[in-house]
């Protein structure tokens, strides 16, 4: 039985060792090259001195060393901490800093864009360049580092044995998004990822014939599930990092993909793309989750991809996956974020943990073996967010501990669960709460909108105003005619009081989600104190 997140490549290689594992454009591995290449970086990481439980930061976009150093790093007793390639060398220094990185694996230029700020990580003490074959290529600001070549660190010769593992020690450290201040670093351990992947692929019906293709970024966990997930079922995994909505149509054509997954802001592009007969025909299932589709936006996928099924989920990095829409079910709930995935259980409570009744709405909680480990070194954060399950029986000595998601969540009679809103995201405007999901649902259903996003604006007489940022899909459209369609599908309080028209893309937070935070930044005095 497959207990360690590594385990699932080497046991997929013991079993089926010339299935294909992953591909990087013309590069591919089947299963036992994986799992030799990444038995052999444990081996150079052990050698560079890694010990138990220290964590190995993967600054790289997606390869086929980048899969390695994942795994690689579980096997030799450590932890992997995903940086997404898109982060400024800012940001990449403080997370090498807030998790005390003891050894970075990333390319030359990356690294010599860091090296002058390396001087300010004190734990780090070697950095691996997958690009290099010996450690010329680092220079200034690294007197206190060992640097190895990729090839240097497969070759090492180490009489090491890996530290024994359990379930429970961690195996990944995620770092989110950050809606406020810094970004957290969410503790994963080897359950949480292994439940996690059995979950998803339990109820996506994976098997060994899937081609999916890995768009999403590593450090997103909804993007790494896409590697953990095909490995519980000996699938292929098709690594491409997203450039433009047609490359991801061309590649899903070409490499007979069968399973897709993406955020709201990415179904919305792709939804405009011409959909080619090879990409019809192969797609056998997509996925969603980071935010709800727009309804327009799926059934214009749906009539473009007839034989492919959609799943709607939901998700919390804390808990990797919550809930998911059966896909029978979405003409009848097409508003619904399902019910929760095997292996977790969903309440709905309220402030002081009492039930909701069905319509009734109240904050998600999230119980189960998905629920992560807490923030690194944040035990005040932790506490916040990781509680006491509502409603445990008094025997219980020790209190089990469950994510309250700050997510405002509603039930059916049947007891499908609705997405209201989220506590930070919520829009408080003449004394209603409001969803901005609601308004952006209009915006789109009015067929001239690529993007859009609802924001709560300060506002002296209404608390906040309700402000929509949009990208048009014509230059001429005017103001006027979206608010004149918003009057008519929404009741006057949640109708925008200006939309901000912008001819680019609205901005993205690393995981490629819309980023709310910067876009209600720039508009925080778009209503001066005087404003009627």
């Amino acid at each position: 039985m497959v207990r360690l997140l590594h385990e699932l490549v080497i046991e997929r290689a013991n079993r089926h060792p010339t299935a294909t594992a992953i591909v990087h454009r013309q590069a591919m591995l089947d299963y036992a090259a994986l799992a030799q290449q990444i038995r052999a970086t444990a081996n150079g990481l052990l050698a560079c001195g890694l010990n138990r439980g220290e964590r190995v930061a993967i600054y790289l976009p997606k390869r086929l060393e980048t899969v390695e150093a994942l795994f690689g790093t579980t096997l030799a007793g450590g932890v992997f901490v995903p940086v997404n390639p898109l982060l400024k060398p800012e940001q990449v220094v403080y997370i090498l800093r807030d998790c005390n990185v003891r050894i970075l694996i990333t390319t030359r230029d990356r690294a010599e864009l860091l090296a002058p700020m390396l001087a300010d990580c004190p734990d780090l003490h070697s950095v691996v360049l997958v690009d290099q074959d010996s450690s010329s290529a680092l220079h200034r600001n690294t007197g206190h580092l060992q640097v190895l070549g990729w090839p240097t660190l497969l070759a090492v010769d180490c009489s090491r044995l890996p530290a024994r593992m359990i379930d429970v020690d961690m195996a990944a450290i995620l770092y989110t998004s950050g809606s406020t201040g810094k970004p957290k670093g969410v503790v994963l351990s080897h359950r949480n990822m292994l439940t996690g992947a059995y979950s998803v692929a339990e109820y996506l019906g994976n098997r060994a014939e899937d081609r999916i293709l890995a768009v999403l970024p590593f450090s997103f966990d909804y993007g790494l599930s896409q590697l953990t997930t095909a490995f519980v079922a000996g699938a292929r995994v098709v690594l491409m990092d997203y450039l433009l909505p047609r490359d991801v149509v061309v590649m899903v054509a070409r490499e007979g993909i069968t399973g897709l997954a993406a955020v709201p802001p990415m179904w919305v592009q792709l939804a405009q793309m011409d959909w080619p007969a090879a990409a019809v025909n192969s797609l056998r299932y997509l996925t969603n989750s980071g935010g709800a589709m727009p309804r327009t936006t799926l059934a214009t996928l749906r009539r473009a991809l007839p034989k492919t099924t959609p799943f709607l989920m939901y998700g919390l990095t804390e808990a990797f996956r919550s809930t998911y829409l059966p896909p029978e079910e979405i003409d009848c709930r097409p508003d619904s974020i399902g019910k929760a995935i095997p292996n977790a259980e969903i309440l709905v409570v309220h402030e002081d943990g009492s039930p909701c009744a069905p319509g009734e709405p109240g904050e998600l909680v999230h119980r189960g073996s998905l629920v992560a480990l807490g923030y690194w070194n944040d035990p005040v954060k932790t506490a916040e967010r990781f509680r006491p399950v509502p409603g445990q029986h008094t025997g219980l000595p020790l209190a089990e501990l469950a994510v309250w998601s700050g997510d405002t969540v509603r039930t059916d009679e049947d007891g499908f669960l609705y997405f209201v809103g989220r506590k930070d995201d919520m829009i408080k405007t003449s004394g209603y709460r409001v969803s901005p999901t609601e308004i952006e649902e209009v915006l789109y259903g009015s067929g001239q909108v690529a993007e859009a996003a609802a924001l709560g604006i300060p506002h002296p007489a209404l608390g906040q105003a309700v402000v929509a940022v949009i990208k048009p899909l014509r230059e001429d459209l005017g103001e006027s005619e979206l608010i004149n369609h918003c009057k008519q599908h929404l009741p006057n309080f949640m109708v925008p009081l200006q939309i901000v028209t912008r001819q680019t893309d609205l901005p993205r937070n690393p995981n490629g989600k819309i980023d709310r935070k910067a876009l209600a930044g720039e508009l925080h005095d778009l209503f001066p104190e005087n404003a009627s």
